[in-house]
């Protein structure tokens, strides 16, 4: 119980750590944000994988189900970060930012027999960009606007969860969250000193506080002596969660520096909606040394609406949209190689793990399709062993591409590490 109050009192602490933005791309701006990494350390060396993977001594969010799994006589608490380098580039021009996130916190122990829970934080969704475009009015080049986009925020989830293997080889799992977030996103119109016109500028907010419910299903099977086959399955419940997204909109006379303001929706309110989301995952695990999995999932972005801003034969509406989303399709393949778990041979204990992922766009704009993201990962699982503790520090490099020949490519290099304390619990010590 102890330990348990000590893991609520981390993840408390956590929340105020995740306020902060893990993204700085321009790509956040649309939709919801960017969408964040569902996973925790040892997962994230095998970029994500884990639908159809079982784990006694990790936390794997990926799958409620898996929770069944966790040993008996361990008390297991994963907190992890993340630092990254992006590189912009866009018509012939580069330009590289820096960021650092918070990523998660989890817990998860063995409550009975067959009966695993888990609770924690993680990330939904990312907000954060600061950008501007310039335009001349006229040939003369005498005249410009410029145009500032600027955005933060993100919704976050805490969650609990459960996993119960009722008969050998079949398990069932399901994690119960808490959203909370929003996004602040800006859009300001200024003139130079040679123009006259009117600024307009676009402010346009959202608070989200909601529920979310996943649970899953895995299925096990010994195929040989020494070789295990896991069918995984996922669901996510797609539903709207409110957050009542709002538009203003300020036009500034320069001359004057009269200021009119217009708040919408004009009437009543909306919701916003996260997508149905499904994954199936197979893993075959060979004498508990080589694990190799491949994971689909499919969120249906494409039936969620979103607000828009538009202006149509002089009429300003400010309404959601059912054009702005897509269905989004990801693909996992990854591996965890440890040669002997409980070697004396340090090296021989070491998990290597590697990964490549695919996924379409979620996001639609100006009517064309978002940037499809490419992926891959190296990672590290290295025993920290005690007399108390079988504690592993999980380090990964990261490469994401997010592709587009019509607008920002991007390339992201992260580097995630992750600490996962595994400590045992009643265990009786005999001194001979």
């Amino acid at each position: 119980m102890k330990r348990i109050l000590i893991a609520v009192s981390v993840l408390s602490s956590a929340l105020f750590a995740s306020a902060q933005s893990g993204t700085n791309s321009p790509y956040s701006q649309f939709g919801l944000g960017t969408l964040a990494e569902q996973n925790s350390g040892f997962n994230r060396g095998m970029n994500g994988l884990g639908i159809g993977f079982r784990e006694h001594n990790q936390v794997n969010f990926t799958n409620p189900a898996s929770y069944s799994a966790i040993d008996s006589l361990t008390f297991i608490f994963d907190v992890g970060m993340s630092g990254q380098l992006t590189n912009f580039k866009e018509g012939g021009k580069k330009l590289n930012a820096k960021t650092a996130n918070f990523e998660y916190a989890v817990a998860g122990f063995r409550a009975a027999r067959n009966v695993g829970v888990s609770f924690g934080i993680l990330p939904f969704t990312n907000v954060g960009y600061n950008y501007s475009t310039t335009e001349f009015i006229d040939q003369t080049k005498t005249s410009s606007y410029t145009n500032t986009y600027t955005g933060s925020g993100g919704i976050r989830q805490a969650y609990l969860g459960f996993g119960w293997q009722p008969f050998k080889g079949v398990a069932f799992g399901a994690n119960g969250g808490y959203l909370w977030g929003g996004y602040d996103r800006s859009m300001v119109n200024t003139f130079n000193s040679e123009s006259t016109a009117n600024t307009l500028s676009k402010y346009y907010t959202a608070s989200v506080r909601n529920y979310k419910l996943d649970v899953g299903v895995q299925f096990t099977a010994r195929i040989s002596p020494k070789d295990q086959l896991t069918l995984g399955a996922t669901y996510g419940y797609g539903h709207k969660i409110g957050g009542e997204p709002s538009c203003q909109v300020i036009s500034t006379n320069k001359q004057t520096s009269v200021a009119d303001t217009t708040s919408y929706p004009l009437h009543g309110k909306m919701d916003l909606e996260i997508p149905t989301t499904y994954g199936v995952g197979i893993g075959l695990n060979h004498n508990n040394s080589l694990k190799i999995g491949l994971d689909y999932q499919l969120q249906q972005w494409g039936s969620v609406k979103m607000p828009e801003y538009n202006t149509t034969n002089g009429v300003v509406d400010y309404s959601l949209s059912s054009n702005l989303l897509k269905d989004r399709h990801k693909f996992t393949l990854g591996f965890d190689l440890c040669p002997v778990e409980n070697s004396r041979k340090f090296l021989n204990r070491v998990h290597y793990r590697a990964g490549v992922s695919y996924a379409t766009p979620y996001i639609i704009i100006n009517g064309q399709d978002g940037p499809k993201e490419m992926s891959a990962s190296l990672g590290f699982g290295i025993p920290i062993m005690n007399r108390n503790s079988l504690s592993t520090l999980n380090i990964s490099a990261q490469w994401v591409r997010n592709d587009s020949k019509l607008f920002v490519t991007e390339n992201v290099f992260r580097i995630n590490v992750g600490l996962t304390f595994n400590e045992r619990w009643f265990m009786k010590w005999k001194v001979e």
